[in-house]
């Protein structure tokens, strides 16, 4: 992994090196569930699809298909706890952004609802929330 005040550079199993604006990395100071210990993650786009790829900028291996949720749900409402926006610094709902990983499981797709990512767009700084209902 190279990174500079502009650029960062690192490498995948899935799509080799890939060379991003620095600007682009999401942090998530806690990380997220299953990997307390990977903090900083990239969007990568999949083809021409609303399908996004959230990919471990410090382990070559991780990297999660996400999608906004209301792709699949498009009265998708989700209300923040006072705590949670302190902790994004969010000052304008604008720049909030709300991704849901999705797996297939015997040809089925997956979304997890239960633990959306949150981010902060304008300073890149993310959270996994649990909820205990959706």
């Amino acid at each position: 992994m190279y990174s500079n005040d502009k650029k960062v550079i690192f490498e995948t199993s899935r799509f080799g090196q890939v060379e991003v604006d620095s600007d682009k990395v999401i942090t998530f100071p806690d990380g997220i569930v299953g990997f307390p210990s990977i903090k900083r993650y990239v969007l990568l786009d999949h083809n021409d699809t609303v399908v996004r790829w959230l990919h471990a900028i410090d382990d070559p291996d991780v990297a999660f298909i996400v999608v906004e949720p209301m792709v699949l749900v498009p009265d998708f409402k989700l209300t923040l706890d006072p705590t949670t926006k302190r902790y994004l610094k969010l000052e304008d709902a604008k720049d909030l952004v709300i991704l849901v990983i999705i797996r297939v499981e015997n040809e089925r797709v997956i979304a997890n609802f239960h633990g959306p990512l949150l981010f902060n767009a304008s300073i890149m700084l993310g959270v996994q929330v649990v909820l205990d209902k959706i």
